[in-house]
């Protein structure tokens, strides 16, 4: 909570430096002005601590499934199964989740993603055989697409612009709160007792986000002005000031005249560079192997046989997952995004190789391994700094950047439906590969695409710090004729002419 508010008071440093003007005034509000927004989307983001619970789960919960001595007898097939089920149906509530949140507001549509995650839970609580814990992750993965698609959304819609970055970044933060909490609960109680853990944070979420206002965007975009003030109100509480609404109105009127068309993502060329960009850097945050080590931790540690047990590693795994998350939020916007991105993808794709040739060692029973036990605890708390410092965050706050208003919405959507796919192949596959060749070739071949992903990020991605959204996206339609809407200093709407 301290960094956050560290990370809002940054923001709300840089947006002094850019006016002068208001600099001591405002500067004299600053600790009362964010505290009212970080505590909203702590209430807004603990749907994303639900979502990591229903990814980290697997990592307790599988050696129990696969011990001899299992009420429910499961085969690593079904293991791997188990464990991809959830983010193969994540890929698919996007699009309704994207079209809902437009008919009855972001909100409400966060609101609904916390109910498969309840159903999800409850049938885990019940299950007595492996298809019924199938029917509930693929249930509980329609919840975790709703929320990643929505929960942007609605943050980026209500958050002023001094905490809009530390908002994006509590996304993560939360996320992996909540993989940490399967990491320290999970070895130490059984399915029944963790799954009850688990179904009260969706409910907690349901009961305290009911207070929270509607977007003022949705109100707006269906003509109920005093709603959106009333909204506005709630959010800024005594800093309300009619200047802001105004704005928005402005925005979304002249969005709303040039409402966007599904293929213009492919047939307007910067679109197509956009997701281009964010699809190669997706590409190789899932195809570094992060979801299969978050999945199968206590697994990968178990085999690796360090110097911890494999409970104990998982938990340092998980804590270091979440400090690093909140190191990341503080560094985007002073380094860049391009730096971290490229010391994230080295980063994790020399963990890989060095991981993948231990492994490779103790399948030859090579006597050397005996002296080398404290590699994988050493390496993969390496590997997850690694990978959160740049890959777990950054893509998100270039997702924001990139795009003009007018697609954004369409690009998210098309964007989480790529991301689930990727992450369904590497969890699947990840399980496939290490029983039918040996982990050390998954390692290795995460290794090889983290560095494609090095040469990728180096050779086509801006570096967009410090730059408004106008200047980064003008950039990309620079080589083609376009008509731009541009209202405070964004490019709300980018089309052929």
């Amino acid at each position: 909570m301290k960094a956050l508010e560290l990370l809002s008071v940054s923001g709300w440093e840089l947006h002094c430096a850019l006016n002068t003007e208001v600099r001591t005034e405002k500067r004299s509000i600053l600790s009362d002005y964010t505290a009212f927004p970080v505590t909203r989307v702590q209430q807004a983001t603990l749907i994303t601590t639900a979502a990591g619970t229903t990814v980290g789960w697997t990592s307790p919960t599988l050696p129990i499934l696969l011990a001899k001595d299992s009420s429910i007898q499961t085969s690593p097939d079904q293991s791997s199964w188990i464990a991809s089920f959830m983010i193969l149906s994540s890929a698919i509530s996007p699009i309704p989740a994207s079209y809902l949140a437009d008919r009855i507001g972001t909100k409400r549509t966060l609101l609904l993603a916390a109910i498969p995650y309840i159903i999800g839970w409850i049938l885990v609580m019940m299950a007595t055989n492996v298809p019924t814990i199938y029917a509930a992750r693929l249930i509980s993965g329609l919840g975790y697409g709703i929320a990643y698609t929505a929960a942007p959304m609605y943050l980026g819609e209500i958050a002023s612009n001094n905490v809009r970055g530390a908002m994006a970044t509590l996304i993560t933060v939360m996320s992996k709160f909540g993989i940490l909490s399967q990491y320290c609960i999970g070895p130490y109680v059984s399915m029944l007792g963790l799954a009850s853990f688990n179904i009260a944070i969706p409910i907690l979420f349901v009961v305290t986000f009911s207070t929270m206002p509607e977007s003022p965007y949705y109100y707006i975009k269906t003509g109920e002005t005093n709603k959106a003030a009333k909204s506005l109100k709630q959010l800024r509480g005594k800093y309300y000031i009619n200047e802001e609404l105004e704005s928005m109105s402005h925005l979304v009127n002249e969005n709303m005249k040039d409402k966007s068309r599904w293929k213009d993502l492919f047939l307007v060329g910067g679109n197509r560079k956009g997701l281009i960009i964010l699809f190669g850097i997706y590409f190789t945050q899932q195809f570094c192997g992060s979801t299969a080590i978050i999945s199968y931790a206590q697994q990968i540690f178990g085999a690796a046989e360090g110097g911890l047990g494999a409970k104990e590693s998982c938990i340092l795994f998980g804590t270091v997952q979440l400090l690093t998350s909140v190191i990341s939020s503080q560094l985007v916007d002073r380094l860049g995004r391009k730096p971290l991105l490229l010391v994230s993808s080295c980063g994790v794709g020399l963990a890989n190789i060095i991981i993948g040739t231990y492994f490779f060692m103790k399948s030859e029973n090579s006597d050397i391994v005996l002296s080398l036990k404290f590699i994988p605890i050493v390496v993969i708390p390496i590997f997850i700094f690694s990978y959160t410092i740049g890959l777990a965050t950054v893509p998100f706050a270039i997702t924001s950047e990139i795009f003009p208003t007018n697609i954004k919405s369409k690009a998210t959507c098309v964007i989480q439906v790529f991301v689930a796919l990727m992450t369904f192949a590497v969890t699947k596959l990840y399980q496939v590969i290490a029983d039918s060749l040996g982990n050390y070739v998954a390692f290795w071949g995460f290794g090889l695409l983290s560095i494609g992903g090095v040469i990728f990020i180096l050779v086509l991605l801006p570096e967009t710090k410090g730059q408004s959204f106008a200047a980064i996206q003008e950039r990309l339609y620079s080589n083609e004729k376009v008509k731009y809407e541009i209202r405070d200093d964004h490019v709300a709407s980018a089309r052929i002419i």
